[in-house]
């Protein structure tokens, strides 16, 4: 090999260890540096749009249907696919509210458990004399009174305690026979039988009758022991108690079953309570009762229900209950307002959720359970028995599930709720019906079906709805209202959405040409 050959491979073995050392370095870059030939790839890889996955589609009208597989509606419309990141649609039968309106709304959940429900019956009452120990002062004969013993309302007397001095002068003249028939008696001790056993007869029916107008035993066994005739007599009191009311004045006359004195013993009360109508079911006689009273606030009164009034009061529409009650130290006053707790049946172990869970239309009872964050779903359920926070689920909900038991009319306000309720067999009837509310368009008349009375229209854009321009199917609300037009007449139509994606033509009728034009597509 030459000198000149030896160059020319000297140069070549130098040119490739310089192109390996550059390419070298390059490829060990600082963090200031450029990898030539790496960061293109890897910013092709980066700025590759990823492949969305697609989650289902959508019912365009935004009903509560959704589809796994594309398919269109009763009115020929494209079911809109829904993707991962942009799900804006909802499960069939759910509502969403988004996560910051949720917290503005104040949502608040509750598991539904199971617990034992206890219910207090609670009723306004008033404080009553028990009527059987009420007594009433009313001598059987007439006379006048001479003195009183007792003589102001509200005294208290023990029983045969002397009320007032009477003077009648039938008692004197009774008395009289009674002095009579026993001298005569005694005069008579000597003669027949006959004659003693008249005579002794006539002294009996004098004591009698004394016996028989309330004159005290004392009285008449002294009047019986030899004494005398008095003029006026001591009338006593029947019961002890306290005098409620007071009519006797000392000098006037009285007339036989007149009331002078009215005396109530008050050591035992009645609190006769006013329960509302609904409540009534739950009141049973022996059933234990709490009253409190305003005039006592750290005093508890307990009693028994002892009767069920039998009649209602159609002003306020509650039953009278009567509770039976001690009245120690004469604490409980006759018309004092007083605040009765009727203990009721308890319920143990049944599965219940709070009050305020529940949205009650009427004609049905609905809870919205939690399923996901900011996602609810309306169940239907069957209620049972109440206590005063809670209420037995006896259909509907599990133990676990989480309902809103605060903000949840705010979310029937805020979201499609209605909807929703129908996949649970119908329109909600708590909010307005939307079945109501008529939509107008115009566009052209394309065929009609006498047999299932239906016709195709291509309308224009529906402001109301905020539908675009499309030809759809309707039904019409009477075949008469297809009988003057024909297939390509320009119409004015105006229909109503009887349930969901069933349209209704109500009014049809022709327009001008010009009102007919459309674009020529089904669907959006």
């Amino acid at each position: 090999m030459n000198s000149r050959s030896l160059g020319v491979v000297a140069a070549l073995i130098l040119a490739l260890g310089a192109g390996y050392w550059a390419g070298a370095r390059k490829t060990r870059a600082g963090p200031g540096e450029t990898v030539s030939g790496a960061a293109p790839a890897a910013t092709a890889d980066a700025t590759a749009p990823k492949p969305r996955k697609l989650l289902y589609y959508r019912n365009p009208m935004g009903l509560a249907d959704t589809s796994a597989s594309p398919k269109k509606d009763s009115m020929g419309m494209d079911y809109i696919p829904v993707y991962e990141g942009e799900d804006e649609g909802v499960a069939p039968g759910e509502v969403k509210i988004g996560t910051e309106k949720v917290q503005k709304l104040g949502v608040r959940t509750e598991a539904a458990t199971r617990r034992e429900l206890v219910r207090q019956v609670t009723a306004a009452g008033r404080v009553e004399v028990d009527e059987r120990r009420l007594h009433n002062v009313a001598p059987k004969f007439e006379g006048w009174v001479e003195r009183l013993h007792v003589d102001a309302t509200g005294q208290p007397v023990s029983r045969g305690q002397p009320l007032f001095e009477v003077y009648s002068p039938e008692l004197v003249s009774a008395q009289r026979e009674y002095v009579v028939a026993a001298k005569g008696l005694a005069a008579l001790k000597d003669a027949g039988t006959e004659m003693q056993a008249g005579m002794r007869q006539l002294a009996e029916a004098s004591l009698s009758r004394l016996s028989n107008w309330d004159i005290s035993e004392e009285q008449i066994k002294a009047l019986a022991g030899g004494g005398e005739a008095r003029r006026t007599l001591s009338f006593r009191a029947p019961a002890g108690g306290v005098v409620m009311e007071k009519k006797a004045v000392a000098g006037m006359r009285f007339m036989p079953g007149e009331m002078l004195y009215q005396i109530a013993d008050l050591s035992s009360v009645w609190v006769v309570a006013d329960v509302f109508e609904q409540d009534i079911g739950l009141a049973r006689v022996g059933a234990g009762a709490t009253v409190r009273i305003n005039a006592y606030p750290d005093k508890e009164f307990r009693g028994r229900v002892s009767y069920v009034y039998p009649t209602l009061k159609a002003e306020t529409r509650t039953v009278p209950v009567r509770v039976e009650l001690a009245n120690p130290g004469m604490l409980l006053k006759p018309g004092m307002f007083a605040q009765v707790a009727l203990a009721v049946g308890a319920r143990a172990d049944v599965l219940a959720v709070p009050l305020s869970a529940v949205i009650d239309s009427g004609t049905r009872r609905i809870v919205l359970v939690q399923t996901a964050p900011g996602r609810f779903a309306p169940r239907e359920v069957k209620l049972g028995a109440r206590s005063d926070a809670y209420v037995e689920v006896m259909e509907g909900v599990v133990a676990g599930d989480m309902v809103v038991v605060a903000a949840n009319f705010l979310i029937d306000a805020e979201s499609n709720l209605k909807a929703a309720l129908g996949g649970l067999g119908g329109a909600a009837p708590a909010a307005a019906d939307k079945a109501g509310v008529s939509h107008r368009a115009t566009g052209t008349l394309d065929a009609v079906d006498p047999r299932s009375g239906s016709v195709t229209v291509s309308h224009g854009p529906v402001a109301s709805l905020k539908w675009p321009a499309m030809t759809m199917d309707f039904i019409l609300a009477s075949p008469a209202l297809a009988n003057k037009l024909k297939p390509g007449s320009a119409v004015g139509i105006e229909f109503v959405e009887r349930k969901p994606g069933e349209w209704v033509i109500t009014r049809m009728e022709a327009a001008p040409a010009a009102a007919a034009t459309v674009s020529p597509h089904r669907g959006h």
